[in-house]
Parts: structure tokens; C-alpha cells; sequence
């Protein structure tokens, strides 16, 4: 049985094609939100805070950068602050950055599965990330499953854990 969806972008293929430019326009509204929650839940895990300084250094972006983004993720309820203090997560941001990092997780899976050296499945993943479905992520899910060799499958579970 066809999509329902094929069927209409065959009935009005401009649609369709904006349908995808639109998705794509979200997804990159979205990347720079997506990227500093994941960060600022990296670096309080392992430093025990997210300062404005080491986003910055982080992110290869200036401080002043690091201040409009903030700004923008204390306005959209991702994050809190006091001035010059550490960053830290509603519960909202942890959420989303929880997410992201699952989402990035089964991406880097997905192009080692596939054979990719690890240097650079991480640097594909920071772009297919922000990009990929919710079905495709279920795909790459099961191609990962079909191809786990027990070991791996361990490995992964202890890796997902932590």
C-alpha cells in the first residue's frame, strides 16, 4: 500500500518540495538550541558547571555570541542564570538535551555500524542529528540491531547506561 503522503506529493509535487525545504528550515532553527543544551549538559557533567567561557571555547564562538544565545534559551525556558555565574538547565533543557544526545548516540552507531573510523562518524553526526526523523532514527535503530554481534550489544547497552 502507497503512503498517503507519496500519493500527494505526486498529486501537487511542489508541495512536496516545499514540504522538504520547510523541514529543513526548522530542523537549522533548531540546531543552535539543540547543540548549546547538549553542551551545557556535557560540560556540567564532566566539569561540575557550564560557564559562558568554556561554551565559547567549546563552540568556536566569541563570548558576545555565547550572551545572545543564552539569552535566547533563558527566553525559550531551556536554561537559567545569574550574571556571571554558571549556566544551568530547566528541566525542559534537560529533556531536550537528553534527547539530543540519544538522537546523536544512535546516529554514530549507525555510520560505525556502516564502518566509518569514529573521528568520523562524530563530526557526521553533529549535522545528521539535527536533520534525521524520527523513522529514519527507528531504521538506523533496527540496522544497528540486525548487525550487533552479542559483544556489541552489551557494549552498547553498558554505554547507554552511563
Amino acid at each position: 500500500m502507497r503512503d498517503v503522503k507519496a500519493k500527494e506529493a505526486d498529486a501537487n509535487p511542489a508541495e512536496a518540495s516545499a514540504g522538504g525545504f520547510r523541514a529543513t528550515r526548522d530542523a537549522h532553527r533548531t540546531e543552535i538550541v539543540e547543540d548549546y543544551v547538549e553542551l551545557v549538559a556535557e560540560l556540567i557533567e564532566t566539569m561540575g558547571e557550564a560557564r559562558p567561557v568554556d561554551i565559547a571555547a567549546r563552540m568556536g564562538v566569541t563570548q558576545p555570541t555565547v550572551a545572545k544565545n543564552l539569552a535566547r534559551l533563558m527566553r525559550d525556558g531551556y536554561v537559567t542564570r545569574e550574571r556571571y555565574r554558571s549556566v544551568f538547565l530547566t528541566e525542559e533543557g534537560a529533556a531536550l538535551a537528553r534527547a539530543c544526545r540519544e538522537r546523536h548516540r544512535i546516529v554514530v552507531e549507525f555510520l560505525l555500524t556502516l564502518g566509518l573510523d569514529p573521528e568520523t562518524a562524530e563530526q557526521d553526526a553533529e549535522g545528521i542529528e539535527h536533520h534525521v526523523s524520527e523513522a529514519t532514527l527507528a531504521r538506523f535503530r533496527a540496522f544497528i540491531d540486525e548487525r550487533a554481534t552479542p559483544v556489541q550489544s552489551a557494549a552498547t547497552s553498558r554505554a547507554t547506561r552511563s
